[in-house]
C-alpha cells in the first residue's frame, strides 16, 4: 500500500536545544529524580506587578491590531531606545512581533544572502538560517578574548565569503553572557560598512547588562543595523510572545517584507499583550527598580557560580550580562578521556545522569562537538523571592553573604553537585 508520502520531500528538523533540555528535566523531574535546571534560560523573575495589572485592564481587547503593531507600543518602544542609548528610530521603522525569535527568522528570510555567526551563538540563529535555505559561515571566537567577535576574524570571514552578508550579534551574549566591548564595537562596524553587511544587533538582554552600561551596535553603525529585543528577558515575560525589530530607514525595504511575511502567518501580536507592552516601555520609576535589582541579583549569582566553578579548575570568563556562564572543562581532558568522554554532548549527559544537574553542549551553540565546553544557565531560583529579599535586607551590609543561602538553594545545591562531580575524576 502507498504511504501519503510517497514522493513528497518532507524539510525536517530538530526541536531547539534549549526547549528540549527544559522538557526533558521536567520529565525526569516528574518521575521523581532531581534535576537542577540550568539547561533552559528562563527569566526567574515575575513580570512586573503594573504590567501584569495592564494586561488584566486589556483583558476585553480583542480586534485584530495593525500587522506592523501597535502605534501606542511602537511609540513607546521608539522613546525607551532614545532615553536609554541615545538611538532615534522612528516609530514607523518598529514592528512588533510574537517573540524576537520570529522576527529575527523573518528578517533572514527576507535577505537572500548566507548567514555570518560567531561561534559560539544562541541555538536557533543557525537553524533558522537553513530553514530558510541559507548556508551558515561560522566564524571562531577564543576564550581569551570572551568569546567574542573581533575585526579580524570578521574581515577574513567576508573576504572567504563574499556571498554572506548578513551578519548576527548578540551582546550580552547567549551563550556566553559576555558583551562586546566599544572599542570592539567601532572596529567591527568599520569592517561591516566596507562590506556592507546587513546586521541584526539582537540586544535582547540589554536592559540585564550588569552595570546598565548596554552599547548598542546601531550606534557605530546605525545605517546597517537592525535592532531586535522584547519582553521576555528584562521583563520576565517570555510566554508572553512579544518581540521588536527597529530598522533604519536605510533597510525599510527589508521591513516592508518582513511586515508582508508577517501579514501572511501570524497576522499580528495579541492585542492585550500589546497594550500591556506600553506599560513596561514606560519604565515607570517602580519597573525601573525592578530593573536595577533584577541585575544586582544576577550579577551576584553570577560571581558565585564563576568564583566556585574557577576554583575547581573550570575556566570560563565572568559575565558582562544576562544569566549565562560557558564553562569550559578543558583541564579534566585527560581525566574525563579515561572514562570515556570525549565530547560536550557525552559531558553534559554524564552530568545529567550523575550529578542530577542539566547543562546544554557547546555543540549546540556552534562549538566543535570535542570541545568540553557547556552553556549554564544560573536561573533555577525564586525571582518573586529574591526580589522581595534583597528589597528588605539590602541595606544591610552582610546581604550579599545571605542573598544565594536564603533565596538560591538550588543554585548553590547545582554547584555544589557540579564541583563534587567533578573533584572524583
Amino acid at each position: 500500500m502507498n504511504q501519503p508520502l510517497d514522493g513528497l520531500k518532507v524539510n525536517h528538523s530538530v526541536p531547539s536545544a534549549t526547549l528540549a533540555i527544559n522538557e526533558r528535566s521536567k520529565k525526569l523531574i516528574s518521575q521523581g529524580h532531581q534535576v537542577v535546571q540550568f539547561g533552559f534560560g528562563q527569566s526567574p523573575f515575575p513580570v512586573p506587578l503594573e504590567v501584569v495589572l495592564s494586561l488584566q485592564a486589556h483583558a476585553d481587547r480583542k480586534e485584530y491590531l495593525p500587522v506592523q503593531g501597535l502605534e501606542e507600543l511602537r511609540n513607546a518602544v521608539s522613546k525607551a531606545y532614545k532615553k536609554q542609548q541615545g538611538i532615534l528610530f522612528n516609530p514607523e521603522g518598529i514592528i512588533i512581533g510574537p517573540g524576537s525569535k520570529e522576527l529575527i527568522f523573518l528578517i533572514q528570510m527576507a535577505c537572500s544572502t548566507g548567514l555570518l555567526l560567531p561561534a559560539p551563538s544562541w541555538v536557533s540563529y543557525a537553524p533558522q538560517a537553513q530553514l530558510c535555505g541559507k548556508s551558515v559561515c561560522w566564524i571562531n571566537t577564543e576564550e581569551q578574548h570572551h568569546w567574542t567577535l573581533t575585526a579580524k576574524d570578521l574581515a577574513h570571514a567576508c573576504k572567504v565569503n563574499p556571498d554572506h552578508r548578513l551578519l548576527i550579534l548578540n551582546s550580552p551574549s547567549n551563550p556566553t553572557g559576555s558583551a562586546i566591548p566599544k572599542t570592539a564595537m567601532s572596529e567591527l562596524a568599520e569592517v561591516a560598512r566596507a562590506n556592507k553587511l546587513i546586521v541584526i544587533s539582537d540586544e535582547i538582554y540589554g536592559a540585564l547588562e550588569f552595570n546598565h552600561q548596554q552599547a548598542t551596535f546601531a550606534a557605530w553603525y546605525p545605517e546597517g543595523t537592525i535592532v531586535t529585543g522584547g519582553l521576555s528577558k528584562w521583563c520576565g515575560a517570555g510566554g508572553w510572545r512579544l518581540g521588536t525589530a527597529a530598522f533604519p530607514e536605510e533597510l525599510y525595504s527589508i521591513l516592508q517584507s518582513v511586515k508582508g511575511m508577517a501579514s501572511e502567518t501570524f497576522t499580528a501580536v495579541s492585542a492585550p499583550i500589546q497594550y500591556a507592552a506600553v506599560t513596561a516601555y514606560n519604565e515607570s520609576p517602580d519597573i525601573q527598580a525592578f530593573l536595577k535589582n533584577s541585575r544586582v541579583i544576577l550579577k551576584e549569582i553570577m560571581e558565585y557560580v564563576h568564583r566556585e566553578l574557577q576554583a575547581c579548575g573550570i575556566s570560563m570568563p565572568l559575565a558582562s550580562g544576562g544569566f549565562y556562564l560557558f564553562p569550559n572543562f578543558k583541564h579534566y581532558e585527560k581525566s574525563l578521556a579515561n572514562i570515556g568522554i570525549a565530547s560536550n554532548v557525552a559531558l553534559c549527559e554524564s552530568i545529567l545522569q550523575e550529578a542530577g544537574v542539566a547543562l546544554l553542549p557547546g555543540v549546540d551553540f556552534g562549538r566543535p562537538k570535542n570541545e568540553l565546553t557547556a552553556r549554564l544557565a544560573f536561573v533555577d531560583f525564586n525571582g518573586r523571592l529574591a526580589l522581595n529579599w534583597l528589597n528588605q535586607h539590602q541595606a544591610e551590609s552582610n546581604w550579599r553573604n545571605e542573598l544565594l543561602e536564603a533565596c538560591c538553594p538550588k543554585v548553590v545545591n547545582g554547584v555544589e553537585r557540579l564541583t563534587t562531580w567533578i573533584k572524583k575524576l
